[in-house]
């Protein structure tokens, strides 16, 4: 396969709103650039990058699926993104190796809620961005009206390029600025263009749009200000530089008028690209750490050799693939490489470029380029693999708290062992799924950013490794502690069974701490009433009662165990015997003490369209929740409270059906809070109930 250098690749990610037109976009340049020919659509699940037997059983994507595209002699790498919240994992991977961001917006609905969600990632980094508005051959498309949107809620640097000369049924055609043509488009799936002069309305129209881009590229450099107010106009020469120049540093969002499935302006958007987008040697350098300091990577083809492997694959018909970009120098099959973040030593098998499940084999690859290895042994998403010499690591990928939690049965015994590598393998390919056991609870829990999210991965269990589980609502990590005192809560433990004995007293004194403290014992004993060596034996049975629980086998916390009296037997007192004192005694103590149970409490964020703000802030009142701020963000609120996270199960999911699927959330702990007594009394039968049942 042909080799390219650094300065003739691009690197661009789409992203946008579930059903923006990423993947068909994807599908038209892909047949554009003659990588396939003939179109692949969505509803018939024979699309390049939905290959995944689950995309294409629910018509969505939910893997991102690099591909590629030669045009214009550059090679153009391009991420197909899923639009649906549960797999933003996957959006953040491909934004982190992207040069420059490319968001999708359907022209008919305007700014939707994954389309800002998506926008922000861009924002918070700066990164180069271009926004797409598609389907405007729809008939309520709304051109001008989604670009003010987009100008007013995504960036006011939006700035045309080209726009339609018609919308709805008569979109055939566009008028490209750079170019100053009108460009028209043949029947749909015919890749026939021509061009042609503008004249009348459509020239004055493009002369005053781009009159706008040459000033937008003017203020964007003081240099090429001054020659603007100079000459009143830029040379050829100078906007290029400057418009590429702009785009790098964010100061300029380009706007394209499009339909991905009518393959209308397609190919302007991608000359485009190929001139203006920047190469990976043109974009910012990536920051990494080297022997503990911060540095940043620019793309060098001639530098030592390092990569980031950004995304792992794992599919029965395409085998085990890490997908990676090459930061610095060039690689090639065989070549050794340390893994700098586990310090293991890997050796490069066969190297690809992917369009989805179809394989090229390369034999080397240069920095700025996207490309798969088959399975490596030790390194997985987000690792670094750079040579001996260059011990660099680059930036990880920061990835989102979970948002929703589920704790996995095996409906059969002895099927753990495939559990635990089928949900290793989920987290493999999407890290904001996760797998870990609660020893506190009793339980494995998965924790994602959705339900849909977490059953594909019950039935990848099911489908590969041929185990079924079920996901069930989680136990609450509930705390037990005391309001109360206990000045004396004693216990004599005696045995007698023929022979040796068992013989232990204890008496102690319970006092609740501040909240935070923790536990704490105190040997008060006077005159040896409990010898020294039996002391220890004391404070363990304190302690493994205090991690079993009193009233719901929860853990006790911020306790003061005084023991201050007590007796021994000189035959049979034994570190047992005491054991079991202490713990009994602490048992009596404790329900003397006023005692309470704590529940974990969540911070949530709460991002949701204005119209359904009442509905939402109802919910959260009747989960037991309180209302700590709200904040607007366009046509947004953003609610904040606090909410018991026994009252969050599934709350994603019904967060979506609260709002047709326009609101998202985020979580993170809080503090433990005291439960309302009508609530403990409920717990507490719940566990005697289990307790009961076991």
């Amino acid at each position: 396969m042909k080799e390219y250098n650094s300065d003739a690749i691009r690197n661009i990610t789409f992203i946008g709103h579930g059903g923006s037109g990423k993947t068909s976009l994807s599908e038209a340049i892909l047949f554009q650039g003659g990588e396939i020919n003939r179109i692949g659509k969505i509803e018939e699940g024979n699309t390049t990058s939905d290959f995944n037997p689950n995309e294409i059983e629910r018509n969505i994507s939910i893997n991102a699926s690099p591909l590629h595209v030669e045009w214009n002699s550059r090679k153009i790498n391009f991420i197909d993104t899923p639009g649906y919240s549960d797999f933003i994992g996957q959006v953040i991977s491909s934004l982190h190796v992207a040069d420059l961001a490319v968001s999708m917006v359907k022209s008919a609905e305007g700014i939707e809620v994954g389309t800002e969600t998506t926008w922000e990632m861009v924002r918070k980094n700066n990164m180069p961005a271009a926004i797409i508005i598609n389907k405007v051959d729809n008939e309520h498309s709304k051109f001008e009206e989604t670009l003010e949107l987009a100008k007013d809620r995504l960036t006011k640097d939006a700035t045309i390029i080209t726009f339609p000369t018609a919308e709805g049924v008569n979109f055939k055609s566009i008028v490209d600025i750079i170019k100053m043509k009108e460009i028209t488009y043949g029947e749909a799936g015919s890749k026939s263009v021509t061009e042609a002069d503008l004249s009348g309305d459509l020239l004055s129209k493009a002369e005053s749009l781009r009159e706008e881009l040459i000033e937008k590229v003017a203020e964007s450099d003081e240099e090429l200000m001054n020659k603007y107010f100079e000459a009143g106009a830029l040379s050829d020469e100078d906007l290029e530089k400057g418009l590429k120049a702009a785009i790098v540093n964010a100061s300029l969002v380009p706007v394209f008028a499009l339909s991905a499935t009518k393959l209308i302006g397609i190919n302007s958007f991608l000359d485009f690209a190929t001139s203006y987008f920047p190469s990976p040697a043109e974009a910012k350098p990536m920051k990494a750490k080297l022997d503990d300091n911060d540095v940043e990577i620019k793309v060098d083809a001639n530098g030592e050799p390092a990569l980031l492997i950004f995304k792992s694959l794992s599919e029965q018909h395409v085998g085990e693939l890490s997908i990676y970009k090459v930061y610095s120098g060039s690689i090639h099959a065989g070549l050794d490489m340390i893994n700098t973040s586990n310090g293991k030593t890997e050796r490069l098998g066969q190297l690809f470029t992917l369009n989805g499940k179809n394989r090229k084999e390369v034999t080397k690859m240069v920095a700025g380029d996207i490309g798969a290895v088959v399975k490596l042994k030790d390194s997985h998403t987000g690792n670094t693999l750079a040579s001996k010499n260059y011990s660099v690591v680059i930036k990880p990928i920061e990835y989102p708290e979970s948002v929703i939690r589920g704790a996995v049965h095996a409906k059969a015994k002895g099927d753990e062992d495939k559990i635990s590598s089928g949900l290793h393998t989920a987290h493999e390919e999407d890290p904001t799924l996760s797998v870990r056991f609660e020893p506190e609870l009793g339980q494995t829990i998965l924790t994602g950013q959705g339900e849909l999210q977490m059953n594909l991965a019950v039935k990848l269990l099911k489908d590969r490794y041929n185990v079924d589980v079920e996901l069930t609502e989680p136990r609450i990590p509930y705390r037990e502690t005391i309001k109360g005192s206990c000045d004396s809560a004693e216990f004599k433990h005696k045995k007698q069974s023929g022979g040796r004995g068992q013989y232990g007293h204890v008496v102690l004194k319970l006092e609740p701490q501040p909240r935070g403290t923790g536990f704490e014992f105190v040997d008060a004993i006077v005159g040896g009433v409990v010898p020294g060596r039996f002391i220890p034996a004391v404070e363990k049975g304190l302690n493994e009662i205090m991690t079993k629980g009193v009233l719901t086998g929860s853990k006790v916390i911020d306790v003061k165990a005084t023991l201050h009296f007590g007796s021994f037997h000189a035959v049979d007192s034994d570190e047992v015997s005491f054991k079991i004192a202490a713990s009994q005694a602490f048992k009596k103590g404790f329900l003397a003490s006023k005692p309470v149970i704590l529940e974990p409490i969540y911070k949530i964020t709460i991002k949701v369209p204005e119209e359904y703000m009442g509905d939402v802030m109802g919910d959260i009142s009747g989960r037991r929740g309180k209302i700590a701020g709200m904040d607007t963000e366009g046509p947004f609120q953003i609610i904040r409270a606090t909410v018991p996270l026994s009252e969050l199960y599934k709350y994603s999911t019904h967060l979506r059906s609260l709002t047709q699927g326009r609101g998202t959330h985020s979580r993170e702990f809080a503090q433990y809070e005291e439960v309302p007594k009508d609530v403990e009394a409920k717990i507490i039968a719940e566990y005697q109930k289990s307790r009961e049942e076991e």
